[in-house]
């Protein structure tokens, strides 16, 4: 239990200070930072596949237009996602990033009754209720929807669905991922003159840890999720945007007006109420009746 916490408070922490690793390519085109991401990942993954001697492994995604299809949706997904966080970055909206993470677990909830057929408990829906008035009141507080939020919660939260139907591991997930994307990443990256980014300035230098900076906090959050609960995981979730929001607001500077203000507010407030819902629906329930002694240690 205390090797699931520390590895999901460090996955959670690494995510949440992401944006002051991406802030030291600001001055480089966000496609171009992304191109060099993909590449660097697929590298980092494939080194460590071929160290643990599960370079196999990865084939089966392959073998069937089911698998593909999955594969492909979850690389295009996560590839929008990485895309849109370091533009929301290197443009002055890390609150706005913030704040798409925080009501992802919410958007999640809504895609998982369309797509998986689960039924939110009515706390759950209060909270999703909420949550889009908090929205609603920051569309309405600077005029147009925050659109980078939305876009990083709604691609996070079907990149979460695709990954719910596939059986790979974290390591050979992301190989798979990282694969499909890699040729147009370097295609673009070769005629957009960006191949070489990391090797024009020292400055550029971190550039080629962008592998390391990706693919480690996954592995420390497969390795959570293998030994907590989902709830607990939960929980130690909005570690990650509370960090990103104090970096925009105490490092960057970004504003933070009333608007925000109320609006983040009432989204806390949806997720105090998704929490809660989230705890009762994961406590067990007590028999009626004293149960069999061997069914009662088999449900322990």
């Amino acid at each position: 239990m205390k090797a699931g916490v520390g590895y999901a408070i460090l996955a959670y922490i690494s995510w949440g200070l992401l944006p002051l690793y991406w802030n030291l390519f600001k001055g480089m085109p966000s496609d171009v930072v992304l191109g060099h991401r993909v590449v660097w990942s697929f590298l980092f993954v494939l080194c460590l596949l071929a160290w643990s001697k599960r370079l196999k492994e990865w084939k089966w995604m392959f073998r069937s237009k089911r698998s593909l299809f999955s594969v492909v949706a979850a690389s295009a997904l996560i590839s929008a996602n990485w895309l849109l966080f370091i533009h929301a970055v290197n443009s002055g909206h890390v609150v706005e990033a913030s704040l798409g993470y925080y009501i992802n677990p919410l958007v999640s909830v809504v895609l998982a009754v369309f797509f998986l057929g689960e039924r939110p408990k009515p706390l759950q829906w209060a909270a999703i209720a909420l949550a889009a008035v908090g929205v609603a009141l920051l569309t309405i507080s600077f005029g147009k929807p925050p659109w980078i939020a939305l876009a990083l919660a709604v691609s996070f939260a079907f990149y979460g669905v695709v990954k719910k139907k596939s059986s790979a591991d974290a390591a050979s997930g992301l190989f798979g991922e990282t694969l499909v994307v890699l040729p147009p990443a370097l295609i673009y990256l070769l005629f957009a003159g960006g191949l070489d980014a990391p090797f024009r300035s020292v400055d550029a230098w971190p550039l080629l840890l962008a592998g390391v900076a990706t693919t480690l906090p996954l592995l420390w959050f497969a390795q959570a999720a293998k030994r907590l609960p989902l709830s607990t995981v939960g929980l130690i979730q909005y570690v990650s945007p509370t960090i990103t929001l104090a970096i925009g607001v105490l490092l960057f500077r970004e504003p933070f007006t009333n608007g925000h203000a109320w609006s983040f507010a009432l989204i806390w407030s949806a997720l105090a109420l998704y929490t809660v819902a989230s705890l009762r629906s994961a406590r067990p329930t007590r028999p009626s009746r004293p149960a069999p002694a061997s069914t009662e240690s088999g449900a322990n």
